[in-house]
């Protein structure tokens, strides 16, 4: 087996596996379902939402914020459960990677960006412990994405160099970044071209 074969697989969550946690699409509707002003919403969350993400503030600490600045005809319970409902698994990737996962013979760590409570919640809502080996999250390491820090912390927790390493992002802003530190990195776009790439990086690293 090659000495410098590739040791780590690093992924990211949203957009691959599952939808984006709290995007602009699920504020856009929790602003109808809510009667929220949007355009306040959204300002108020583009001042916040970085420092939720990497654990500066707690999730109610956001919604102080950015919902609950002002009094409203629905409770904080029924607003996260909405929040919480915006994560759905996308089609095909995360049940063919668990699977692939069994003896491919990567480790796997996912590299993402993602607010403390809501990054739990996936964790565990979507049993993610059986796709990755360790979790580097925004909100643990006080470090986010396009930060090269993130990506610096990950090879350093992995003990692996740049070349026995490969990202995948759905941002190519963060696939170049990867790039830039020396990383071989891939755009997802869709299902099938990810898993064609995985299947010929098992083939390369282990033939």
């Amino acid at each position: 087996m090659k000495s410098d074969r590739i040791k780590i697989l690093f992924f990211d969550i949203g957009g691959i596996l599952l939808s984006n946690g709290w995007g602009h699409e699920s504020r856009k509707l929790a602003a109808k379902k809510f009667g929220l002003d949007y355009e306040e919403v959204n300002s108020l969350h583009n001042f916040i939402f970085n420092v939720y993400e990497i654990g500066g503030v707690t999730l109610d600490d956001y919604l102080d914020t950015v919902i609950f600045n002002h009094e409203r005809n629905f409770t904080r319970e029924d607003f996260k459960a909405f929040m919480y409902e915006q994560s759905v698994e996308l089609p095909d990737m995360l049940a063919w990677m668990k699977e692939w996962k069994k003896d491919c013979g990567f480790r796997i760590i996912s590299i993402n960006n993602e607010g403390k409570e809501l990054n739990d919640y996936r964790v565990k809502k979507f049993g993610l412990h059986d796709c990755f080996d360790a979790f580097v999250s925004s909100c643990e390491v006080s470090l986010r994405k396009p930060d090269p820090g993130i990506w610096k912390l990950a090879m350093g927790i992995a003990q692996v160099s740049a070349d026995q390493c490969v990202y995948f992002d759905d941002r190519i802003m963060f696939v170049n970044m990867a790039k830039g530190l020396g990383i071989r990195a891939f755009q997802h776009t869709d299902f099938q071209t990810t898993k064609q790439i995985l299947e010929d990086l098992k083939l390369e690293n282990f033939k």
